[in-house]
């Protein structure tokens, strides 16, 4: 085993990071901040956030599914009678937590079932019902992409793939740069140890396929 092979990071188990979509909806809009306090301190991480005001076009496209149903029209004039604020959760298992954290649909059925969801709480009625969340992880990559367009909305593996990932990409560097700060012994390591793993990485990346030996050359660089 050389420096390179140093376990770093001890073994955990694969946890997969998922992305969803929450809306405040405008009956709510005036109680965001809490909402978002709340969410917070329930583990999410806010990874986007926009305030809008969606057009009739937008509210249309976005709730297409519901087309033709009877509460279809009046739910598009009330989603663009305010503004509504969107945003991006990502913690394992997303979907799911939100869905719990927001409760059932109906606020009526949310008090009776989960009477401290958002929307037991906020909520007044099926289409007033102050939040809305992804109901599955590929609806909630439809929602991201149409309010976030460009967004990456692929999972982040943790686990083994992770640790895969530092061992070939930053494990070499690190340990390099942790190396030389060791044989050095600078009176302030932590300011000298940006400059050393740079100072790894431009070593790590000269390239042996040219005959100059260019440095970060991206024509040979893996």
């Amino acid at each position: 085993m050389d420096d390179t092979d140093v376990p770093l990071f001890p073994e955990a188990p694969a946890v997969t990071v998922e992305q969803t979509l929450a809306i405040i909806k405008p009956d709510a809009i005036h109680f965001a901040d809490e909402i978002v306090e709340e969410i917070k301190s329930r583990g999410f991480t806010i990874t986007q956030k926009r305030r809008l005001r969606l057009s009739p076009e937008q509210a249309t496209d976005f709730y297409a599914e519901h087309y033709g149903k009877m509460f279809f029209p009046s739910l598009i004039a009330f989603m663009h009678s305010d503004d509504i604020l969107v945003l991006v959760l990502a913690k394992p298992g997303a979907v799911q937590e939100w869905r719990e954290m927001i409760g059932p649909t109906h606020p009526n059925k949310a008090r009776q079932l989960s009477p401290e969801s958002l929307r037991a709480r906020y909520g007044t009625d099926q289409t007033r019902n102050a939040v809305h969340g992804s109901d599955s992880y590929f609806g909630a990559e439809r929602e991201i992409r149409f309010m976030f367009p460009g967004t990456v909305t692929e999972p982040v593996y943790g686990g083994q793939l992770a640790r895969d990932y530092l061992q070939a990409k930053v494990n070499p560097v690190l340990v390099q740069g942790l190396t030389q700060l060791c044989k050095q012994k600078p009176e302030d390591p932590v300011l000298q140890l940006p400059h050393l793993l740079l100072s790894a990485f431009i070593d790590r990346t000269l390239c042996h396929a040219c005959p100059s030996r260019q440095r970060v050359c991206y024509m040979h660089l893996e």
